[in-house]
C-alpha cells in the first residue's frame, strides 16, 4: 500500500480518477498501483513528484524510518 500518496491525494481531495488522468493510466490501473499490487513506473513516480511539488522519496518511501516525518 502507498500509505503516502493515499494521504497525499485524500489531503488534496483529489479522486483516483484525477491522479489516473494525470499519469495516463486507468482508473484500475492507478488503484491497484496505489494499493501496491503493481509498481509504480519511473515516469509514473516522476509525474506525481512534480504534480505534488514533492520528492519521490516523500512520495513513495515509508513513513516510518527512522524520525523522519516526510508529509
Amino acid at each position: 500500500m502507498q500509505w503516502n500518496l493515499l494521504m497525499l491525494r485524500k489531503k488534496n481531495k483529489l479522486y483516483q480518477e484525477h491522479v489516473a488522468k494525470i499519469l495516463g493510466i486507468s482508473v484500475g490501473s492507478y488503484g491497484m498501483k496505489e494499493r501496491g499490487e503493481v509498481e509504480f513506473t519511473a515516469d509514473e513516480m516522476f509525474k506525481l513528484s512534480d504534480y505534488f511539488k514533492l520528492s519521490m522519496e516523500q512520495i513513495f518511501l515509508p513513513r516510518n524510518l527512522g524520525n523522519t516525518e516526510f508529509l
